[in-house]
């Protein structure tokens, strides 16, 4: 796919700050930083620039060279804000924000991973658009700003000239669209198979992100006995009527007791519950899918797809293709992750 001699590259400038998480600015190096001339002539040309005085450093502790400064940042064509520490999502550089902004206002394209939203959401740039951001951000990043219009189940979201990711490995989702848009699916395709990596993932966060198990306000701990109850048969059937009699209250009232503590009906946390225990069966045994069905209570292979695609966006299948490999002790994903991190 050689391209005239004269085609000037597209230049890709990634905003690095301090402390920044390892993998997600490692990504859009590994895309866009080797020469894959062999593949389309000219390939991008990748920039990192300081985005706060030096020296910087990757949460790792490894030392980031960085030649280029935020004004070589505006001059892009692509712009991404990498994933960012903490102190960075609360507090973003001024000189950072002007930057973004700025390149927004010349065209360019606008790219954060992970975390990097805070970033563009400090400078404006995603009031009133549809964007994401890692899941265990999701409640934090939606408090801060009200005014974007969050999905926190993508893996990565295009509005326009501004696109927004995921965690850790959306960053590659992310990074071979920009590819995909840019030169095609089969360049796209050939960058996957050269990283090993598949070059479209099918589904949302959900399928990696814990369903919420926590109570939403307090007064839930007076309802622990009866979900453990619930937890320990959800392959019989369950019905709020039956709750309500463990839990010794009118159906009426434990149904509102049960969503004012955790936020969703019975049937609908018992749904939940459901599809939390296939997940944990798919990764963990080699139980056929009918199996899988009789012991969370759907009862059937095509009803356990239908829930299961339902909450987590794949089928069974694909999820346990996707997990199987992993080693994961039995109840692991009963546990509740609590906390906002920069880039998990």
């Amino acid at each position: 796919m050689a391209r005239p001699a004269d085609t000037p590259r597209h230049i890709v400038a990634v905003a690095v700050t301090d402390g920044a998480p390892i993998f997600e600015l490692a990504v859009p190096c590994e895309v866009f930083g080797i020469d894959r001339a062999d593949i389309v002539d000219p390939w991008y040309e990748l920039r990192l620039c300081a985005a706060e005085p030096g020296p910087l450093r990757t949460s790792a502790g490894l030392g980031i060279p960085t030649p280029y400064g935020l004004d070589n940042l505006v001059e892009a064509d692509t712009v991404v804000v990498a994933a960012c520490p903490r102190a960075v999502q609360l507090a973003p550089p001024p000189e950072l924000v002007t930057a973004v902004r700025k390149a927004h206002e010349l065209g360019r394209r606008i790219v954060s991973i992970c975390s990097g939203a805070y970033v563009l959401a400090a400078a404006g740039l995603l009031s009133d658009r549809r964007a994401t951001t890692h899941w265990m951000n999701a409640a934090d990043f939606a408090f801060r700003f009200p005014e974007v219009d969050l999905d926190p189940t993508a893996l990565y979201v295009e509005d326009g000239s501004i696109l927004t990711s995921a965690g850790t490995g959306a960053a590659i989702d992310l990074c071979l669209h920009l590819v995909r848009q840019d030169h095609g699916a089969a360049v796209a395709n050939e960058v996957a198979r050269r990283m090993v990596v598949p070059p479209h993932r099918e589904g949302g966060q959900t399928q990696y992100a814990k369903l919420p198990v926590r109570p939403r306000t307090g007064g839930g701990e007076g309802l622990a006995p009866v979900l453990q109850w619930a937890r320990e048969r959800l392959h019989e059937p369950l019905t709020v009527a039956g709750l309500a009699a463990v839990a010794h209250m009118s159906e009426r009232t434990f149904a509102r007791r049960f969503r004012d503590a955790l936020g969703t009906t019975p049937l609908q946390w018992i749904l939940q519950e459901r599809v939390r225990l296939a997940q944990e069966l798919l990764e963990t045994t080699d139980e056929p899918v009918e199996s899988v069905a009789r012991r969370t209570g759907f009862g059937t292979a095509p009803n356990l797809r239908h829930h299961f695609r339902r909450l987590t966006s794949v089928s069974p299948q694909t999820y346990r293709q996707v997990f199987r490999s992993r080693s994961m002790p039995p109840g692991a994903l009963r546990e509740s992750t609590m906390g906002v991190t920069a880039g998990t």
